[in-house]
């Protein structure tokens, strides 16, 4: 009894996938194949039905169009010979070889059948098909279906992207980093935390320009107009506030949500903002009345994602229900509902060109046409995480950041994930709390593209930028700015530990 326990005690050994599948490759070598490294010798019979398949599929309509071509000229001539006085007209038609037997009458208006011609498709009309088609599109189906013609595939090869690499890391929030947003002209952007402050930083040194007070809980959401000099934020304290750039002050609040703000937008051809919150509602307010024009119910849970379009549907919302709404803006009611995802869509992004945008939950990433809404396709791997931000460029590059700081680049077009960066944890942080809250991205004709992340505990931004020229040196490398200004950066990333937060640039 003492052996049988002793081997029940001994340890197994765990073996990867790799060393399996070699160990299995090698067995079934040893039981099929007498010589390793040698393929078995081709079946003479295989390769027989095959090349037979091939010619009759690709060549069957014209092999016997010779012989078929000379038998009617000989009944042409004989026709001729008996009756000098008629002259033939003849009308060539599809038939068998009987119908050309009975057709030998010497009548002035001979028709004259013609060789069938076999399709080369396996289908079959049954009003243009004779006994011989018949039996050779049998002898067809008999073959395996190894034999039959392959479709190749239609899905969208992946483009080639330059990988993203960090270079600058920024200081300066003491709490969570939970909103991006730039500006239209890409010269500076502004940041909102959980610290209860809006930090401005210009994109070009990466310095503080203004900081800005008046939330009493963190930022959850932040906005700049394209046609005023106006930033909006909103926050977990219900409030929805308007600042005036040029004073640095707010000049407008807008109240009437029941519950904290997770997000907002812009609609981008009127003067109108868009809030959703966590009692379930998207308001819209007119910006200069700071009246609400109306509130778009109809989600189950809180809506923690919105976008605007110049046209229907001027407004796309995800909620926490798993579900994705579109909304007439005129008559405030729904156009369409998804309910292709499983969970909450926390995160979505518009297209800059196409119509067509995209959504991210904790199970996929799907795709979606516009205006309809039609379904295209999930992204080709699985982040495996909450997704809670999403960000996409003109170059088809498009950017997700997960609850467990990773920050995966996808091909927009075939929905390849072709590169994948994780945060750093920071000292005095836990493992589990390196969480990507925001990313953003800014590309204008000519101007580098930059997006940001934010994570839990030390938060951190991310600054993705690309480089104009496409060089790089061991020293310093070239950022081509707005207003043809230069930025030269330390190759190695500058990081800067103070209080609050670290802000990490990407290029490629």
């Amino acid at each position: 009894m003492a052996a049988p326990a002793a081997a029940k005690e001994l340890p197994v050994e765990p073996q990867s996938l790799k060393k399996l599948s070699l160990k299995s490759l090698k067995r079934a070598l040893d039981l099929f194949s007498p010589i390793h490294g040698h393929h078995s010798p081709p079946d003479p019979q295989s390769k027989r039905i095959r090349i037979s398949y091939k010619v009759q599929a690709e060549y069957g309509s014209v092999t016997n169009l010779a012989g078929q071509q000379s038998g009617e000229q000989k009944v042409i001539g004989e026709q001729g010979k008996g009756d000098q006085t008629s002259t033939s007209m003849a009308l060539a038609l599809p038939g068998s070889q009987d119908a050309k037997a009975s057709q030998n009458d010497g009548s002035q208006n001979a028709i004259i059948p013609a060789p069938t011609m076999l399709p080369k498709g396996p289908e079959i009309g049954p009003a243009s098909r004779n006994i011989g088609a018949v039996v050779s599109v049998t002898d067809r189906y008999q073959s395996t279906s190894a034999l039959m013609e392959r479709i190749s595939s239609r899905w969208p090869r992946p483009t080639w992207h330059s990988p993203w690499r960090n270079y600058r890391v920024i200081s300066g929030h003491l709490g969570w980093v939970r909103s991006i947003a730039f500006d239209p002209s890409n010269t500076w952007f502004c940041t909102g935390s959980a610290d209860r402050t809006i930090k401005i930083w210009d994109v070009a040194s990466g310095r503080l320009k203004l900081t800005l007070t008046g939330h009493i809980e963190q930022i959850r959401g932040l906005a700049v107009s394209q046609r005023h000099t106006y930033l909006f934020s909103a926050g977990d304290d219900k409030q929805v506030k308007c600042w005036d750039l040029e004073q640095n002050k707010v000049i407008r609040s807008y109240h009437g949500h029941l519950s904290g703000v997770y997000c907002l937008s812009l609609h981008p051809t009127i003067d109108v903002l868009l809030t959703g919150g966590r009692d379930s509602v998207c308001r819209v307010w007119d910006i200069r009345t700071k009246a609400m024009v109306m509130a778009l119910s109809g989600h189950e849970n809180t809506v923690c994602s919105v976008f605007a379009r110049p046209t229907d549907p001027q407004v796309v919302t995800g909620s926490h229900d798993s579900t994705i709404k579109f909304w007439d803006l005129v008559a405030g009611k729904t156009m369409a509902t998804l309910t292709h995802h499983k969970k909450s869509v926390r995160a979505m992004a518009l297209h800059p060109k196409e119509r067509a945008f995209a959504s991210a939950s904790a199970d996929n990433i799907k795709k979606f046409n516009l205006p309809k809404g039609e379904f295209l396709h999930n992204m080709l791997s699985q982040q495996k995480t909450i997704i809670n931000s999403m960000a996409v460029n003109e170059d088809g590059v498009l950017a997700t950041a997960g609850d467990n700081g990773s920050l995966w680049f996808w091909d927009w077009k075939s929905g390849h994930n072709f590169q994948q960066a994780q945060t750093i944890v920071q000292p005095g942080s836990l493992e589990s709390e390196a969480c990507i809250y925001a990313l953003s991205s800014k590309c204008d004709s000519g101007y580098p593209s930059a997006q940001l992340q934010a994570t839990k505990r030390i938060p951190q931004i991310l600054i993705s930028g690309r480089t104009m020229e496409g060089t790089w040196t061991q020293k310093h490398f070239g950022l081509k700015i707005q207003r043809q200004r230069w930025l030269d950066v330390v190759s190695q990333p500058l990081i800067i530990s103070w209080l609050g937060i670290q802000a990490s640039f990407f290029v490629f």
